[in-house]
């Protein structure tokens, strides 16, 4: 899964307990009618990966759903959702994910070697 905006807010790494786990989160809104603040937290190693990203940036973050499940002392069961960044790539400004970039108009340039005389022998 993937998911793609604006870079709102980029967290410093924490770590927690004595064997050093590491966490980062960051917060993208989405771009869409009814924009979306969605808190991607990457661990461990992975915190590396938004070191070279700041607000503001867009980008495309790859995504794995993660549901854990827990018993409280009183022996209610309670549900967890996380939401676990393992890529993040940069987006260009202005052009959609995947399309190669539009040629200026001046680029083009009309075909004036043309001779209406001049004919194809293709059948259409």
């Amino acid at each position: 899964m993937e998911v793609q905006g604006k870079i709102k807010m980029v967290g410093e790494t924490q770590t927690f307990g004595s064997n050093g786990f590491r966490k980062r989160e960051v917060v993208v809104t989405t771009e869409e009618q009814y924009p979306q603040h969605i808190m991607v937290e990457f661990v461990q190693d992975k915190t590396d990966l938004l070191n070279n990203y700041q607000v503001g940036q867009n980008v495309k973050v790859s995504i794995n759903l993660r549901g854990r499940e827990w018993v409280n002392p009183q022996g209610e069961t309670k549900y967890f959702n996380s939401i676990q960044g393992w890529r993040i790539e940069s987006l260009q400004e202005g052009s959609a994910p995947g399309m190669p970039p539009v040629a200026p108009a001046e680029a083009f340039q009309p075909a004036n070697d043309l001779n209406e005389e001049d004919h194809d022998d293709l059948p259409f």
